[in-house]
């Protein structure tokens, strides 16, 4: 039993990694808190859903802007000192929506709602230029045998941070209002910016300074080569654009549940749960050696769960079809990782991580937004379980051609991303 349950050892062999995750978690709920808080205050201030939609969308822009150059930045500058700028831009910005949103200073109107979406393009140009950086990390100050279980902890910790921080986030605007709430987000974010300044250096790999923006195309090159790390990132890409549920939620509650808001915000906190149970009995995963075909059947598992949720008829069916779905994305998301940085060498593991945190945040943006235009025309329950199919097809096809995903063992050295062994 004891075996599948979470692997601790990264934390206790590794300060390093112990503060990488300590700062990662704070970071993350930092963000939960910033989602929230944005979106209401938006919300308050014109009362259109195009207007949140548009937080969504400045955001996911200057997020991929900033992955596309913090990747090279990663792969040619200390990446700890990367990380400590980058965070400390987040935190400068949280501070900033602090300040905007205390009573008598606070902005109304469209002025206040511009000022706001700056603010939340800046955090997210610096989240993602320090991205590649965070993720790169763990390979450094994990030995090769630890790394599937340090991302497990890592992605445990934002599916903890998931659950608790809009659920806190509500509480504080209610309890407190915006600005404390905005406040709590800037001090969960000086205790990620003190955990980086801790960290030690990571000197960057030899003869990495030349031509340092023209390696961002040879990084998109190298990802695009056939191997595992293509298969990987396309088995989450049909998995996130075909099959997403987020956006469906609200057209499903009314149709199955009467849109009671209650069952709504259940929705959510089900798959964040079942992630994060997922997350604590990652030792059954992150101690095999097909990694590849475990994130094969993981992203098929989560097809099967939204189709399930979207034709279940009631409540329970469907909180325990997203749990499982949850749980599902948690596995595929520990083995994606876990591949990208056991078969990536260091010298390009900065633009393959930032590939990967664009691929991992965008997708399922896009997936959401090709949901809402399907059930627009079709139904929300046509658009999960059609796209479900269609995604099933797509994740079979890449396990049955791509045998370096479907052979890659964690422990064979011989098998880097380079097409053969």
């Amino acid at each position: 039993m004891r075996s599948s349950l979470l692997d601790l050892a990264p934390l206790r062999d590794s300060v390093a990694f112990r503060r990488l995750w300590l700062g990662g978690t704070a970071s993350a709920f930092a963000a939960q808190l910033a989602v929230i808080a944005v979106l209401f205050h938006v919300w308050e201030e014109t009362g259109s859903p195009l207007a949140t939609g548009l937080v969504g969308l400045v955001s996911a822009v200057a997020m991929t802007a900033g992955s596309l150059l913090g990747g090279t930045a990663a792969d040619v500058h200390d990446r700890t000192r990367v990380l400590r700028w980058t965070t400390l831009g987040q935190l400068v910005a949280a501070l900033g929506l602090t300040v905007q949103a205390l009573p008598g200073l606070a902005l109304g109107g469209h002025t206040g709602v511009t000022l706001v979406l700056g603010l939340v393009a800046g955090n997210a140009f610096c989240a993602g230029f320090g991205a590649a950086s965070r993720r790169s990390l763990p390979a450094r100050f994990l030995e090769a045998a630890q790394l599937p279980a340090g991302i497990a902890l890592l992605h445990l910790g934002t599916q903890a941070a998931m659950l608790l921080g809009p659920a806190l986030g509500g509480v504080l605007i209610g309890a407190f209002g915006l600005a404390t709430c905005f406040g709590v987000c800037a001090a969960a974010l000086t205790v990620a910016w003190w955990t980086v300044l801790r960290l030690p250096r990571v000197a960057p790999p030899p003869g990495s300074g030349a031509r340092p923006w023209a390696m961002t195309w040879e990084g998109v090159r190298h990802v695009s080569r056939p191997g595992a790390v293509r298969g990987a990132f396309g088995t989450d890409l049909f998995a996130t654009l075909l099959v997403m549920p987020v956006s469906l939620f609200p057209m499903i509650n009314d149709l199955r549940l009467d849109g009671a808001p209650e069952t709504l915000g259940l929705m959510t906190t089900s798959v964040a749960a079942g992630g994060l149970l997922a997350g604590v009995l990652s030792g059954t995963v992150v101690r095999r050696q097909r990694l590849g075909r475990f994130q094969s059947a993981a992203a098929a598992v989560w097809c099967l769960a939204l189709i399930g949720y979207g034709l279940s008829p009631a409540l329970a069916p469907m909180l325990l079809c997203l749990a499982l779905a949850g749980a599902a994305d948690t596995v595929s998301v520990i083995t994606r990782g876990a591949i990208v940085q056991l078969v990536t060498p260091d010298s390009r593991r900065g633009r393959v991580s930032a590939a990967e945190h664009v691929i991992g945040a965008a997708g399922p943006d896009l997936g959401n937004a090709r949901a809402g235009l399907v059930a627009q025309l079709v139904g929300a329950p046509a658009s999960l379980v059609g796209g479900g199919v269609l995604a099933l097809v797509g994740i079979g096809w890449i396990a049955v051609r791509n045998r370096h995903l479907r052979d890659f063992r964690r422990s064979d050295e011989r098998w880097t991303d380079r097409g053969e062994p």
